[in-house]
């Protein structure tokens, strides 16, 4: 099995094949008796038994089987008609009816943000592009974590609070593009100033200029985002946060360069994550790994761990898998398995903090990572910007397994502090073709392995 899997949205119907195939498949279990849909994301079984045990239990979910056309509630895709309260009508018609299919038909749809619900699976049909308008007004202020710190701003694109068993599904288009005239700005330094407020009263339109998400889920519980594509994002892509069960599969985000900062995935304060058989496109990291900022990260204290990423296809520029900087409140059991990166990608793993961010990233763990590396193919940096303050970071231990390049400046560049080694450094069956230089930086190490690694054919 190449674990090459396409997207797979079944219905009960075909869910014994998907079981009883040698796949790990992720499932929502259909009920016949409530008349439920089912989702499944295809996962190969993966090299460490504790991974397979966080892609058994992150639950997907399940939706009464039950359509409301969007077009019922007014929406029209003739690319000129604002959706934004046909939208909200039909997903709250299908939140007060106990759930189900807010469908969107072919079409091209102009629009604001969308909030979804509880219990509601937001699918858009092939064909469907939406819109994201440039009008602010339509993106109210709602609570979101800009770079780690809590703050009330205009609202991502697609957003959902305190919500329960949704989906975001289809095989529509996203497109922020309009957004531009409105979402742009980086004031981190305002928001640094107000940490002392309530997030509350960190209002951000007016008083300074910060971009939105794309798609943020904020405090939910089982979440899905399967088959749909981002383009054209001003910020961060994906960005999960403070969340429980969010799988993320399928999806085709954007490379472009147009925006810098556009991660494609960052899930920041979330447990139980799954990133599966997904095209990740961005102008910086593919997958960022967040738990908050400074002080503002330690009054939330909410770490981000148990998170799979596999089978995807990586093209962004910087880390393939990234932990921090706003690793504040740690970061734990990373398992990253089958990355292909393409193009110009600095790093495989990143981890980067300091003493004024503190925090932890443990327990990170890479198999059968392939591509070409830029600077190095593992690199940590414990005094990231210079930053400096009283919070020493922890890091380690990592592994990197399984995996290849054909070309890269070195393999390691890895520094931890005098007064926080890293704790475990493992690389065992690597082939590193076209390196650079096969000097190595490596300070503060402990329990550096090489086993079965060959550099430029030459066995380390």
């Amino acid at each position: 099995m190449d674990g090459r899997i396409n997207r797979r949205l079944l219905m009960k119907s075909t869910l014994m094949a998907a079981v009883a195939s040698p796949l790990l498949a992720q499932v929502a279990v259909a009920d016949p008796l409530l008349k439920t849909t089912a989702h499944v994301a295809a996962i190969p079984t993966l090299p460490w038994p504790e991974a397979n045990e966080i892609v058994k239990n992150t639950k997907l979910p399940s939706f009464p089987d039950k359509n409301f056309d969007a077009t019922a509630y007014g929406a029209k895709g003739d690319n000129k008609t604002d959706n934004t309260d046909a939208f909200r009508k039909a997903i709250a018609a299908c939140n007060e009816a106990g759930g189900g299919h807010v469908i969107v038909p072919k079409g091209t749809y102009v629009t604001g943000a969308i909030h979804l619900k509880s219990n509601v699976d937001f699918h858009l049909d092939d064909g469907v592009v939406l819109k994201f308008s440039g009008d602010a007004s339509k993106f109210p202020v709602v609570l979101t974590r800009y770079e780690g710190i809590e703050c009330m701003n205009r609202s991502p694109m697609v957003y959902a609070f305190g919500q329960t068993n949704i989906a975001l599904t289809g095989k529509g288009t996203l497109d922020a593009g309009a957004t531009s005239s409105w979402n742009k700005g980086s004031d981190r330094a305002w928001l640094e100033k107000q940490v002392s407020k309530p997030p509350q009263q960190r209002v951000v339109p007016g008083n300074a200029s910060m971009r939105s998400t794309f798609i943020e889920p904020y405090n939910c519980d089982t979440v899905l985002i399967q088959g749909v594509t981002l383009k054209n994002p001003k910020f961060w892509q994906i960005h999960p946060t403070l969340c429980k069960n969010v799988t993320v599969d399928d999806v085709h985000t954007d490379p472009s360069t147009a925006s810098s900062n556009t991660d494609a995935c960052d899930p920041e304060s979330c447990d139980h994550i799954v990133i599966s058989n997904s095209d990740l496109g961005a102008h910086d990291d593919n997958v960022a790994i967040k738990s908050g900022r400074d002080e503002d990260g330690r009054r939330v204290n909410v770490p981000c761990q148990n998170l799979i990423v596999v089978n995807c296809r990586m093209n962004g520029n910087w880390g393939a898998i990234t932990c921090g900087s706003e690793q504040t409140g740690g970061i734990r059991n990373v398992y990253g398995y089958k990355l292909n990166c393409v193009g110009a990608t600095k790093f495989a793993l990143y981890v980067k903090s300091n003493t004024k961010r503190g925090g932890f990233s443990e327990n990170i763990n890479l198999d059968s990572v392939s591509g070409v590396f830029e600077r190095a193919i593992v690199y940590l940096i414990s005094t990231y910007n210079g930053q400096t303050g009283n919070f020493v970071p922890k890091f380690g231990p990592y592994t990197l397994s399984n995996s290849t390049c054909t070309k890269a400046s070195k393999v390691l560049d890895v520094s931890g502090l005098s007064n926080s080694h890293v704790k475990g450094l493992a690389l065992s069956n690597c082939k590193f073709t076209g390196v650079g230089s096969t000097s190595n930086t490596v300070k503060n190490v402990d329990n550096l392995k090489f086993t079965n690694v060959t550099v430029n054919g030459k066995p380390v």
